[in-house]
């Protein structure tokens, strides 16, 4: 189970405390997403959580000072995930660079095609922090060996077309069976985990049952949403982790 939380969402002060607690909750792998003001590939939860974090005062440096805080305390895999402008407003080898010596074990940038991401491939092999790959249901059977080939430590399966967010599960489950099978067929090199859509423990126990692990995010930042700064939201946001895992 891997689960995506916004950087400096709902406040900066809690992303530490809430990975480490994912982390207890069940959580194998984060992505700790590095807010943007166009965030294109978001539905309305997560782009809520980008505006709440800039208007924050979250910078570049800000996240990696919370992988460095992260790695003090845990081991747990780290993947930011986000969009190459902040990246490239960064620059792309101290980006890498940075990421490598906080300790960051991979980076998705879901708006660079395979096809165009020579320019930071190079620098990802040379810092030795991979580049993890997407496919979507309409990612083509060469396209998807290609993205195989290109990505390291897994390839992130989105289950439908269309921004994140949580969805009814008929609509998830209508088209992903035929999309894993072909998904299962192509994908060699590297694990599946699929994202996009799941809500609940049986939405991702259906949803994942042929592949190697599920994603969660927009359902934990709605579940921040709904609670925080209630008291004892933390305790419900960490329930809802196990449950997603485990069930009731």
């Amino acid at each position: 189970m891997s689960l995506f939380i916004t950087a400096g969402y709902p406040h900066p002060d809690e992303t530490v405390d809430l990975v480490l607690g994912f982390e207890k909750s069940g959580a194998d792998i984060i992505e700790l997403g590095m807010p943007f003001s166009d965030p294109l590939a978001d539905g309305p939860t997560i782009q809520h959580s980008s505006e709440v974090a800039l208007a924050n005062g979250i910078t570049m440096d800000k996240i990696f000072d919370m992988v460095i805080r992260i790695r003090e305390a845990s081991e747990i895999p780290i993947v930011l995930m986000g969009y190459i402008n902040p990246v490239f407003n960064y620059g792309i080898e101290r980006f890498f660079k940075r990421a490598a010596e906080c300790g960051a074990d991979g980076v998705i940038l879901p708006d660079v095609p395979v096809e165009e991401s020579g320019y930071a491939d190079e620098y990802a092999k040379r810092y030795g922090v991979p580049i993890i790959c997407l496919v979507a249901p309409n990612t083509g059977d060469e396209r998807m060996q290609l993205i195989d080939q290109k990505s390291n430590g897994f390839v992130y399966c989105v289950s439908i077309a269309g921004v994140t967010g949580t969805r009814d599960d008929s609509e998830v489950s209508s088209s992903v069976d035929t999309f894993i099978q072909r998904v299962n067929r192509k994908i060699k090199k590297n694990p599946v985990m699929i994202g996009f859509g799941i809500r609940n423990h049986e939405s991702a126990m259906a949803i994942s049952k042929h592949v190697d692990g599920f994603i969660v995010g927009s359902a934990l930042i709605d579940n921040i949403r709904s609670h925080y700064p209630e008291k004892g939201w933390k305790d419900s946001l960490f329930e809802f982790v196990k449950e997603l895992k485990h069930g009731k």
